[in-house]
């Protein structure tokens, strides 16, 4: 065997003997603990129990409870002082104290999520003095699916699902994204940091919590919670953001209304508020619900609620709902490929690129008969000279000043004749503003504008021109810089 084959096995009888040991250390621990030593066992596993009831006596430190024990029965937020951690068993060995025993047993396992370890005794009571005010605070759900979160916002990742009836340890209060409701109001309730009895620990918002205390024993409601079957296709919908239909077609078209996107339309099963709401140009309603259950293949229901809803596709959901007048209804909503905040950054980008092909072919025009428009970098233009067309183009109640907004679209009817189309919108002169619509395209001499009347729109889309179309032209001209002359 050559010196390095050696050598690496050497390294690997290391390895293994180590973890062994450590295997062997933590279950001679536990064993001790759990049986004591027998007298009819031989002289090497004496040896190895009385060491390891030894090693069981001196503690890692203390701990506070932070789930209460039924047996023994110790409330939450008591110090223990702490033997054994078994990664193994996912348990601490920690002891009861005197006022808590029953009989010579003065040890107790408990799950290693139920037990934070803080070190020394006085650290421990100082710890124990921080927990009081929620030690005895426990939470049961009123909202099957109610999920605990990553973190304190409802757009976090969800680290647990919670069932219809589950009791949660209530560990501490913080501060977090507020919930709200359709009218844009923070709903009822506040994020705490939970823990459930299986371990996970996470953030729960309380609007479906009913918080209560409890000192000991039983958890009364822990016999109620519902065994809740996988549904892998409802986690899924549960962790996409479902928009209007009408947002796809923005977006299948390219012609994104910013306006109408920038109101967050769409469907919110609203899981963590027990109240889905739907959202679209022509309709907003909640509904109030406590669970919400399979009906068929990606079909669910919302139970107290007249709601339902199915999956079409992987990106098409289907919500029928009933109307007052008895009527079922169907909206669709869809899961875009990109998030609304995303696709307003990109619309806002191609608009800005626009409007710098302008400026930069300007920023000047003058035009003989309808005065001189001076655009500026950050969007805003001014017009003088522009009596001619007022008050049948340009409402007398502008001023000559204002903000460009690019946000209207072409036609293909049109869109062979003019570069695009934007919409002038004019300061008002003690009163509102004025709109003023204009299709556009630049040439090497300058700018020409063709006047758009609202008969010729279908929403931020020029579908014609005008029967008596009103051109414009406007000549580039080079900016006047005023100066003053070093006298002042």
């Amino acid at each position: 065997m050559s010196a390095n084959t050696y050598k690496i096995y050497y390294i690997i009888s290391y390895v293994l003997a180590t973890v062994i040991k450590a295997y062997i250390y933590e279950y001679s621990a536990i064993i001790s603990y759990r049986l004591g030593i027998s007298s009819n066992i031989n002289v090497f596993f004496i040896f190895s129990l009385i060491f390891a009831a030894s090693s069981c006596s001196r503690t890692l430190g203390y701990g506070v409870l932070l789930w209460s024990s039924e047996d023994p029965p110790i409330p939450s937020g008591t110090v223990l002082p702490v033997y054994v951690r078994s990664n193994i068993d996912s348990v601490w060995v920690a002891g009861i104290p005197a006022e808590y025993r029953s009989g010579r047993i003065d040890k107790f396992e408990i799950p290693l999520a139920k037990l934070e370890l803080v070190g020394n005794k006085n650290k421990a009571a100082l710890r124990a003095e921080e927990f009081a005010q929620y030690a005895v605070s426990y939470a049961e759900t009123l909202q099957d699916g109610l999920p605990i979160r990553e973190n304190p916002d409802n757009n976090a990742r969800r680290v647990y699902r919670l069932k219809m009836g589950e009791i949660i340890k209530i560990l501490n209060p913080v501060k977090g994204v507020a919930a709200v409701g359709t009218t844009g109001d923070p709903l009822p309730g506040d994020w705490y940091k939970v823990l459930t009895e299986e371990g996970s620990v996470g953030y729960c918002f309380s609007y479906r919590l009913r918080i209560f205390e409890h000192t000991g024993g039983p958890l009364a409601a822990a016999g109620t919670v519902e065994q809740s079957v996988e549904d892998p296709d409802l986690d899924r919908l549960l962790t996409r953001v479902w928009s209007a239909e009408t947002y796809w077609t923005m977006l299948n078209s390219r012609r994104i209304n910013l306006d109408e996107l920038s109101r967050n339309w769409g469907f919110d099963p609203g899981q963590d508020t027990g109240i889905a709401v739907i959202r679209t140009k022509d309709i907003e309603r909640e509904f109030s619900y406590t669970a919400i259950r399979s009906t068929g293949s990606r079909s669910w229901r919302f139970e107290g609620s007249s709601l339902q809803m199915s999956l079409r596709s992987d990106t098409t959901l289907a919500v029928q709902f009933t109307e007052g007048t008895g009527i079922l209804r169907t909206l669709l909503f869809v899961a875009l490929p990109a998030s609304v905040p995303d696709l307003i950054i990109q619309e806002t980008a191609r608009r800005d690129q626009l409007f710098s092909m302008i400026y930069q072919s300007g920023p000047v025009f003058s035009s003989h008969n309808y005065g001189t428009i001076s655009f500026s970098e950050d969007g805003n233009f001014i017009w003088t000279g522009n009596d001619l067309l007022i008050p049948q183009v340009i409402p007398a109640s502008a001023a000559g000043s204002g903000v460009v907004d690019m946000r209207l679209f072409l036609s293909q009817a049109v869109s062979d004749r003019y570069a695009g189309a934007f919409t002038l919108r004019f300061h008002g002169i003690g009163t509102s503003g004025a709109e003023v619509n204009f299709m556009y395209t630049l040439d090497n001499q300058g700018f020409r504008l063709e006047y758009v009347p609202d008969t010729s729109m279908d929403g931020v889309v020029v579908n014609r021109r005008s029967s008596s179309p009103l051109v414009l032209y406007f000549f580039k001209t080079e900016p006047v810089i005023y100066s003053r002359d070093s006298s002042g």
